[in-house]
């Protein structure tokens, strides 16, 4: 039998809450995937995601939240056999102080965890346009072995509403997690 999967999910600062909002919607539906899906938003990320959604975050079980700093969370160690770690949406600033080793918080830990475990981290940027500075640090990134998903849609599956534009980038990130959804396929 399969293990479950053991997945951390980061907001951050960026602007794209609906994204996270979603992602955690989804995974919430497939939940007898995982073992554990674990939460941490940036302080910022609190911000931005009662502005953008005309709603406080309330952490939904089976869902633990983690504060920022807390490094004694599981999967601040290469000890634990948390798998994934997703930040959704992934703010410049976060996706900078990954690519450069500074692990000033639990989602940067996290992150440089999943790297030096050859574990998958997938980082959703919703920015633009990029920098020179911000494709400098996606580069470095993608040679250490993350995923950068851009949150940008797709238009392939008709979407009629924001939530279901939305999804064409949830359910991007769930197959680079490697997580099984029943999603649009080109040409299915």
């Amino acid at each position: 039998m399969e293990a479950k999967r053991k997945i951390v999910v980061a907001v951050t600062g960026a602007s794209g809450s609906i994204y996270a909002k979603i992602l955690l919607h989804k995974l919430l539906e497939i939940k007898e995937q995982f073992e554990e899906i674990a939460v941490i938003f940036s302080a910022n990320a609190y911000e931005i995601w009662t502005f953008e959604l005309n709603e406080k975050y309330i952490p939904t079980p089976p869902f633990k939240l983690y504060e920022k700093n807390n490094f004694y969370a599981p999967f601040a160690s290469g000890s634990s056999d948390f798998d994934t770690l997703i930040v959704c949406p992934c703010s410049m600033g976060t996706l900078g102080r990954i690519a450069h080793g500074v692990s000033d918080d639990l989602i940067t830990r996290t992150a440089d965890v999943m790297l030096k475990e050859k574990r998958k981290l997938i980082l959703v940027p919703r920015e633009t346009p990029f920098n020179l500075i911000h494709i400098e640090n996606m580069k470095t990134l993608t040679l250490a072995g993350a995923v950068i998903c851009p949150a940008n849609p797709s238009f392939y599956s008709k979407p009629k509403t924001i939530e279901e534009l939305v999804e064409t980038v949830v359910e991007r990130i769930l197959n680079l997690a490697g997580i099984t959804i029943n999603s649009f396929r080109w040409g299915s």
